[in-house]
């Protein structure tokens, strides 16, 4: 494993142990050339799979982008880092166990709304206001008025 430190290509592996879900395995790693110390989370993965994009662009799915994008929606929302990574997990394998090669991005889109509606109502909006592009405050108005606060925030 590469350290993101200094670029040299060998660690030590120093701790390893499963994740809170059991859906990886975290190891603790060390830099045998700088010393440095760094985490790595080691994922199954059943299949490649390919986002379909709008206008047909693919790009293969990465779980990190929608790590990214629900960090974003909850932050400062104080919601616990083990629910968001629960979250991300359970959408990571809806995806998988779908069968296909190939999901369109609005489909993962639709997964993650529907996660973040059961998590959190303001993470929900935001990352709706996103996702369906609200231009105008009325549309956050329309759009949050259908809005049931289910998520106990």
């Amino acid at each position: 494993m590469r350290c993101p430190f200094c670029a040299h290509d060998d660690s030590q592996v120093k701790d390893s142990r499963p994740t809170e879900d059991n859906t990886a395995i975290r190891r603790r790693r060390q830099c045998e050339s700088c010393g440095a110390r760094f985490t790595t989370f080691e994922r199954v993965q059943l299949r490649e799979i390919t986002v379909v994009k709008s206008g047909d662009k693919r790009e293969p799915f990465d779980r990190a982008k929608i790590e990214q994008s629900v960090s974003l929606a909850c932050r400062k929302r104080g919601v616990a880092q083990e629910r968001l990574d629960q979250l991300v997990s359970g959408i990571q394998r809806q995806i998988e166990t779908l069968g296909e090669s190939e999901v369109p991005a609005k489909e993962i889109g639709e997964m993650v709304m529907e996660g973040l509606r059961q998590l959190d109502s303001v993470a929900y909006i935001r990352f709706a206001s996103v996702y369906r592009d609200f231009g105008e405050a009325r549309d956050f108005e329309e759009f949050a008025s259908t809005v049931r606060d289910v998520g106990g925030q």
